[in-house]
């Protein structure tokens, strides 16, 4: 009888607070919290969230209007909608101030660059070129966001006794940092294009090979392999091409396109890139030995998926 009540104590909190031991590990939750302990992993994961509200904020917005124009809503504006607009706000200044270590992966990738043998000299450059936008980038998408929460003051002084007699004052104009910082993105984007196209012309190459001199068809093997390389390359593509509307909205003083499709194409984007980065950071399946690490969780390099989006600070 003494042992009774200790007993109905420890059933108790085993019901109660070890209530987990009903779940079942979840591979799934473990690749969750592997990919998104990742910078790219995380910043695809909000951007989706912040398109995704952004949207359905203007359609809140969209609704109210036409209700109130037929009385059968008092205000025009949804508050719902002012609420994830407020939110996509946060997010935005959030993923701005994260991407504040930028620079170190683009480092990273330029010595390696140097360091390991290209397929050809024409990427090398491409990547080369690539990289420098990105170090123009950075500094510039920095100097913005520090103005516009009023931490750096509207002018700076610098003195350079071997260049100039006199010290130089310039004015840090937040917007005008921003619409360079989005023209070297911009030029990050359009040089993506001959990179996929280079990369077009690696897969071509390799489906002869695999074809010289053989007269039957490819093996399921090799027809795997090249379906998996020319999939991954529509899929670059596709979202290079919305990633191109969005720098050159983001890179001109009057925009080409309404906030509206900026999102769309911004939430396609997102999406993309997160499913390829999801992809990358599985767990490679038993039968093989190669583990997982040696490249960013995009698969390429560290802007593959353009993790540097500066629509979403602008």
């Amino acid at each position: 009888m003494s042992y009774s009540k200790p007993a109905t104590l420890s059933k108790l909190t085993d019901s109660t607070l070890g209530c987990f031991s009903r779940l079942p590990p979840s591979e799934f939750v473990d690749h969750l919290v592997r990919y998104l302990s990742t910078w790219s992993g995380s910043d695809k994961f909000f951007s989706i969230i912040q398109s995704s509200l952004s949207l359905l904020a203007a359609y809140l917005n969209f609704r109210a209007r036409v209700q109130h124009r037929y009385g059968r809503r008092a205000s025009p504006t949804s508050d719902v909608a002012a609420r994830f607009s407020k939110f996509c706000r946060v997010l935005s200044s959030s993923r701005t101030l994260y991407r504040f270590w930028g620079l170190i992966p683009i480092l990273q990738w330029m010595i390696s660059l140097e360091r390991n043998p290209q397929p050809t000299r024409n990427l090398l450059n491409i990547e080369r070129l690539q990289g420098w936008s990105m170090l123009g980038y950075y500094p510039l998408e920095h100097l913005s966001f520090l103005r516009s929460q009023d931490v750096l003051p509207p002018k700076v002084t610098v003195s350079v006794p071997l260049l100039t007699a006199k010290p130089k004052s310039f004015t840090l104009d937040p917007s005008e940092l921003s619409l360079w910082s989005c023209r070297c993105w911009a030029a990050y984007v359009a040089l993506h294009f001959a990179r996929l196209r280079e990369e077009r012309k690696l897969i071509q190459a390799r489906q002869r090979d695999l074809r010289k001199g053989k007269r039957r068809s490819l093996n399921q093997s090799e027809k795997d392999e090249l379906r998996k390389k020319w999939s991954a390359h529509r899929t670059d593509l596709v979202m290079n091409v919305a990633n191109f509307a969005l720098a050159l909205n983001a890179s001109s003083r009057t925009g080409i396109m309404d906030k509206v499709w900026n999102d769309v194409l911004t939430l396609l984007a997102a999406v993309i890139s997160f499913s390829n980065g999801w992809n990358a950071t599985a767990l490679p399946s038993k039968s093989t030995s190669k583990p997982v690490g040696g490249t960013d969780v995009d698969g390429k390099d560290p802007t593959s998926g353009n993790e540097a989006d500066p629509t979403v600070s602008t």
